[in-house]
């Protein structure tokens, strides 16, 4: 997953700019960001048609696919499956509230949300809701059953609110590179 735009590796000592963790920063130069670009159009383009689009030599390509993989840029090569032709009809956001916020409260239902193979995502949210599941199911039955026999039956879980996706408008995986 990329992160952010900043390639961390060690400069000259004379470097002012510093990142999260105090270490210099380098912008993504357009090479870089034309690479991560087309590897997100299509992850399973050539290394030699990557390299002829970016104009560089196969081992300057392998070095910089190196450094970005190294540098957390490069999080993991993928394949997105249609879930519809899988049967997943229904795309859903649950967010759910607990009741207590200690510590071993969160941490028993984010491990629990994390073994459910039907959320998607969960992120941690401010506001009304403590989180915000992104849920895949067959269909209302399945979608009935994740809720009441495994979200809600988490210990902590206190309110839960699900909206059926009706119909998806945008659905991407890359992200802006500027």
């Amino acid at each position: 997953m990329l992160t952010n735009y900043t390639w961390r590796y060690k400069l000259a000592k004379n470097q002012t700019t510093k990142g999260k963790n105090s270490e210099p920063v380098k912008q993504l130069d357009e090479k870089d960001r034309l690479i991560l670009r087309l590897l997100q159009e299509n992850s399973r383009i050539t290394h030699t048609e990557l390299a002829r689009q970016v104009n560089l030599t196969a081992p300057g390509l392998q070095k910089r696919l190196k450094k970005l993989e190294e540098s957390g840029f490069i999080d993991r090569y993928v394949t997105l499956v249609n879930r519809e032709a899988l049967g997943l009809d229904l795309l859903c956001f649950t967010q759910v509230t607990l009741a207590h916020h200690q510590p071993e409260c969160v941490g028993h239902f984010c491990e629990r949300v994390k073994e459910l193979p039907e959320v998607l995502e969960c992120h941690h949210l401010t506001g009304e809701f403590d989180y915000l599941l992104k849920v895949v199911v067959t269909n209302h039955q399945h979608l009935e059953r994740l809720l009441t026999e495994k979200i809600t039956q988490i210990p902590g879980v206190d309110k839960v609110r699900t909206s059926i996706v009706l119909n998806e408008i945008k659905a991407s995986t890359s992200l802006p590179l500027g």
